[in-house]
């Protein structure tokens, strides 16, 4: 991979120095905490634990690592639930603000942490009236509300391992999952706004039911919409109606540090969803962790908001248990991006305004740190600086991307338009798997380059290695953690063997979910994208990722996928779909414009076959590019499932481009 992976940008000369200003909060201006790990990475995670959380018991030993099998803080007893809520009312703050949620419709509701409190232990109470018990499962197939985090916190309190679905899932994805756990309770509503209309739930969880799902018993629904839905008498059961009768008291349990704490699943090589296990007290421990000095927290001051949505593994960690761990106030929203509030549609039209509803969020709860997503920032700029404009966004102390390092110019992009040219960009890379993140700059301490996660964060040890796994300390190689972390992935459930085959039999000791990555003569790491994801073009490997960032290199490209497609000639051919930016017309002449742009900036290997301009790509309801589809459209196949699509029309729409294209 190392000697035929092309150089994506030439932008280690082009750094942001840590400005002191952001020393203030949670870091200090120096190396302390990376010296720490690095003499003792065990102790220094023994530390971060007694420190940031409470414990019934102390644990007697750090690690236990049997690869590729670890747990972590052996012996400790703790509780998730105290951890987030009840220690932070006990010390006085009970009136802090937890939670300010907006509803997509604008409909506002603010939870306390005593308010909080109460709500998690009545539903707590509910959960165990249900005869729900320690080591149990169940699944919470629900929109962003406030009852998704009351429901998820209530089964910490009793030790009830938690499956959320995220609710844009059709009812194949809750059998799924439901039968792999075992889940005996789903946790649904009626609906969930989306785009300005209720998109339905409950119906879905009756058609998984009607089919199989056999161990689930009972159904909670949360009247969001006030749809109509169908309520099985003695399986269906109101939420309101049994929290109205539930008591407040419900003491939190001492649980075990590796009790299993939720169950997510992400999508494998086979058509088995794999189940990711996370358990108690290291995953909260470096989330915690993470969450407290990656976005440089000040908690008596700072309103903190993750874009994200709670049915991935994002929301778990940043919307959920890293904020409310840290006793933060965060911001928790309904809906899209472009959907004006209804009293936006009032009175005159002002339709434009719903693309601003981001921006209109940050001014009103006087947002400090924004963590939103690389989809959304690109969307951000099709759309052009003019909703940005009509608020005063002075109040961001922090910018933050999830889960992949943005292209350099989006990074750019971000760091101007919203930043100011002033806000540091934590630009994270990690995964479900890792449970939180695991390389990133760090505010007040690290240099950062545009389009670089920068290093990894103290305790973690990441390296490169080659197709033979020998270490690589300069240029492409595959991305591997060589010494297990306290948030990682404690196992599949119930398929041990999976674990080992998907995680750890390609390098022998090391972690490698799949990801290549290339390592500049600085120790900065830039992430190429998954290695499945790259194209063997004319016998040179080529990743997708730098082939994008290629693209949206043009003046004019907004955002752009890549796929390789079946050449008889190149073995594969590179195929480009784009989005132009606001302002610009799309053309024949454009599209070799933009062709020829890739070929100047990454040579003439990576010149695309084909640049198609479309006016959407095919993505799914939490963002993500189903380049499955792209790649049939250019291969000129059948499609296959488009369910999980956001707009299942965008497909049709690219594929009678592509055809006008060929015709021409």
């Amino acid at each position: 991979m190392s000697d035929a992976t092309i150089e994506v940008y030439e932008t280690e000369d082009r750094t942001f120095p840590p400005s002191a200003e952001f020393a203030a909060g949670a870091l200090a201006n120096d190396q302390s905490l990376y010296d720490e790990a690095n003499n003792d990475f065990e102790a220094f995670w023994a530390r971060q634990a007694r420190e940031l959380l409470t414990w019934y018991k102390d644990f007697d030993q750090v690690l236990d690592w049997q690869l590729p099998f670890a747990k972590w803080f052996i012996g400790g007893e703790l509780n998730i639930s105290y951890n987030c809520l009840d220690r932070h009312v006990d010390a006085g703050k009970g009136d802090k603000i937890a939670y300010h949620w907006e509803g997509e419709p604008g409909d506002t509701r603010t939870f306390t942490y005593s308010q909080l409190l109460d709500e998690v232990a009545k539903f707590a109470n509910v959960l165990k009236g249900m005869g729900l018990k320690k080591g149990d499962r169940i699944a919470i197939y629900m929109p962003m509300i406030p009852e998704l985090p009351i429901a998820m916190l209530a089964c910490t309190r009793i030790g009830v391992a938690h499956s959320v679905i995220f609710g844009g899932f059709s009812p194949d994805a809750i059998i799924d999952r439901c039968d792999d756990a075992e889940a005996k309770l789903i946790i649904t509503a009626d609906a969930g706004y989306r785009r300005g209309a209720p998109s339905a739930l409950k119906v879905n969880v009756d058609d998984a039911l009607a089919s199989r799902a056999s161990t689930v018993e009972n159904v909670i629904v949360v009247n969001r919409c006030d749809t109509e839905v169908t309520m099985a008498e003695g399986r269906d059961h109101w939420w309101h109606e049994l929290m109205a009768n539930a008591s407040n008291q419900c003491p939190p349990e001492p649980l075990d540090a590796e009790q299993l704490l939720y169950i997510l699943y992400t999508s494998g090589t086979t058509a088995k969803p794999k189940g990711i296990m996370h358990t108690t007290g290291g995953y909260l421990t470096q989330v915690a962790f993470t969450h407290k000095y990656i976005f440089d927290l000040k908690p008596d001051t700072d309103v903190y908001w993750c874009a994200a949505d709670i049915g991935w593994v994002t929301g778990h960690s940043y919307i959920v248990y890293g904020p409310l761990t840290n006793g933060c106030t965060s911001v928790m929203y309904e809906g899209t991006p472009d959907t004006p509030r209804e009293q936006d549609r009032n009175g005159d039209d002002r339709s434009a305004w719903g693309k601003d509803r981001l921006w209109d969020i940050i001014e009103r709860y006087g947002v400090t740190q924004l963590y939103t997503a690389p989809t959304a920032i690109r969307t951000f700029m099709k759309w052009g600086t003019q909703e940005v404009e009509r608020h005063d966004l002075s109040t961001l102390r922090v910018l933050g991307t999830v889960g992949e390092p943005i292209n350099p110019e989006a990074w750019m992009w971000y760091h101007e338009h919203i930043g100011g040219g002033s806000r540091p960009i934590v630009d994270t890379w990690w995964q479900t798997e890792t449970g939180g993140h695991m390389i990133t700059p760090m505010p007040g301490v690290t240099t950062t380059k545009p389009g670089s996660a920068c290093q990894t964060i103290p305790g973690v040890t990441a390296e490169l290695v080659d197709d033979d796994g020998n270490l690589v300390t300069e240029g492409g190689g595959y991305l591997t953690i060589s010494k297990p972390w306290p948030s990682m992935l404690r196992g599949i459930w119930g398929d041990p063997e999976r674990f080992q085959e998907t995680y750890w039999s390609r390098f022998p000791g090391r972690y490698f979910a799949g990801d290549g990555a290339r390592l500049d003569s600085d120790g900065y790491l830039w992430l190429l994208g998954r290695v499945d994801d790259v194209m063997n073009v004319s016998g040179h490997r080529i990743s997708t990722a730098e082939i994008e960032s290629g693209l949206v290199d043009h003046p004019s490209v907004a955002e752009a996928a890549v796929v390789g497609a079946n050449d008889d000639t190149t073995g594969q051919a590179i195929v480009g779909y784009v989005i132009l930016r606001g302002g610009n017309e799309a053309s024949a002449e454009l599209s070799e414009e933009i062709r020829q742009h890739v070929a100047t900036k990454l040579g003439p290997i990576a010149r695309p076959k084909a640049v198609f301009i479309v006016p959407d790509l095919p993505k799914t309801r939490s963002g993500k590019i189903m380049r499955r589809l792209l790649r049939d459209v250019a291969e000129g196949r059948d499609l296959g499932d488009t369910t999980t699509l956001a707009d299942a029309g965008v497909v049709d729409e690219i594929r009678t481009r592509a055809a006008d294209s060929d015709e021409e």
